[in-house]
């Protein structure tokens, strides 16, 4: 019997559509989340709809993938997960993972990450994932050891938050 990929019986991931522009808007220009991210500025819907337009949803072509994190019962997005800053020669890209306030600790991020390791490692063929998790996000931290991700990095004073730098800590997790 063939596997499917990307989804169980509680959520599905799929590509980004053009009517995820307003949960893309929230997620992106959400505070709480720019730990985990780069961002120095907000998103504008242009700038977000520009994106959902050019991508390819292709992690090969694009170098990176976005995909949505939808919970089966009522197609209700929930979060986002992406692949970033693939790098082909390596088969490894960067794990980033965001869900929505509201659905904060109800396990839609545990079957999100086991969804699309399947699919990096099985289907992609990728060697490793890799993600960078500040270290007093505690859910975070639990989350990516409890599904195989071991810590190989201490960064001290790694991002700068309101009110000073954070540590992170650097997850690998390898094929097999």
């Amino acid at each position: 019997m063939k596997h499917s990929y990307l989804n169980n019986d509680r959520v599905r991931l799929r590509a980004v559509e053009p009517e995820d522009l307003g949960v893309l808007y929230e997620i992106e220009n959400d505070p709480s989340l720019w730990d985990i991210s780069n961002f120095t500025v907000p998103y504008s819907r242009y700038v977000l709809r520009q994106y959902i337009e050019n991508t390819q949803c292709d992690v090969f072509a694009d170098k990176q993938l976005r995909l949505m994190i939808v919970r089966k019962e009522d197609d209700c997005v929930v979060g986002t997960i992406d692949i970033t800053d693939y790098m082909p020669l390596h088969a490894r890209g960067e794990l980033g993972l965001a869900i929505r306030k509201e659905y904060q600790g109800k396990s839609y991020a545990g079957d999100a990450l086991t969804l699309l390791c399947e699919y990096a490692f099985d289907y992609l063929s990728f060697e490793q994932l890799y993600a960078f998790i500040a270290a007093d996000n505690v859910p975070c931290v639990k989350l990516f050891r409890s599904h195989g991700f071991l810590e190989s990095g201490f960064l001290k004073n790694w991002i700068q938050m309101e009110g000073g730098f954070k540590d992170v800590i650097l997850f690998q997790k390898l094929r097999g």
